[in-house]
């Protein structure tokens, strides 16, 4: 991705979170400046990749595939003794036509909520034991509090308010339902880490390589500079 993209893509999360009412911590403000002089005080944001993430799945289709993302809080399965949290939250820009694409975690349960916007498509699928797609057997969902069954690869359709729990090994993509508007998603979860428990079917990258056309207008999640 062009830095200016990922910079477009920033402050329009940012507007959308604006009108939604929806504030954020002031590190999610810092400017790549006034990170550089940041101590090891904020070590918990670098080392739990808290803060913003744009990523196009390494796609190189920013519009189709990829969303904007921010991480509010998290814990560190590696560093459990220097951060005690087991759980996560994240806010999730996804515009119509943008897709993000099919998957499961091995380990991260969470909870996917529509927090504001149009309504929010989420299609399911169990997986085989080789971690392949279960395209035949049925899926148990849970939606706020109800439990039901639906065929394989049924969109489960989240209007502002609705949320569904994705189990561990529950493939799951999702996109907006055309004509409803962008939505603001939020992230309820387990521990996260982007770096080890996605698995995606078929393939495709995490994080974007950054093509720098122009100054960053803040920082990835990714890009922090260690405290001096």
């Amino acid at each position: 991705m062009k830095r200016s993209e990922i910079n477009r893509a920033l402050q329009e999360m940012e507007a959308t979170l604006k009108r939604c009412q929806i504030n954020l911590p002031p590190f999610c403000h810092f400017t790549p400046g006034e990170w550089r002089e940041k101590g090891h005080e904020y070590d918990e944001i670098r080392d739990n990749m808290l803060g913003w993430d744009i990523t196009d799945y390494g796609q190189g289709d920013f519009d189709k595939v990829g969303f904007s993302l921010i991480t509010l809080r998290n814990g560190n399965l590696k560093m459990r003794d220097r951060y005690a949290k087991t759980y996560a939250e994240k806010l999730i820009y996804l515009k119509e036509g943008q897709y993000s694409p099919n998957h499961f975690h091995w380990s991260k349960m969470e909870d996917i909520i529509n927090r504001c916007g149009g309504t929010l498509l989420i299609r399911v699928y169990n997986s085989l034991p080789d971690e392949s797609i279960d395209k035949v057997s049925d899926v148990t969902v849970h939606l706020d509090g109800r439990t039901v069954t639906v065929p394989a690869g049924t969109q489960v359709r989240l209007e502002p308010g609705m949320s569904i729990s994705i189990q561990p090994r529950l493939y799951h993509d999702f996109e907006v339902e055309p004509g409803t508007g962008p939505i603001v998603i939020g992230e309820v979860s387990q521990c996260n880490d982007d770096n080890t428990d996605n698995r995606f079917n078929p393939p495709v990258g995490r994080f974007p390589t950054i093509e720098e056309d122009e100054p960053p207008y803040r920082l990835l999640c990714n890009e922090y500079p260690a405290a001096e």
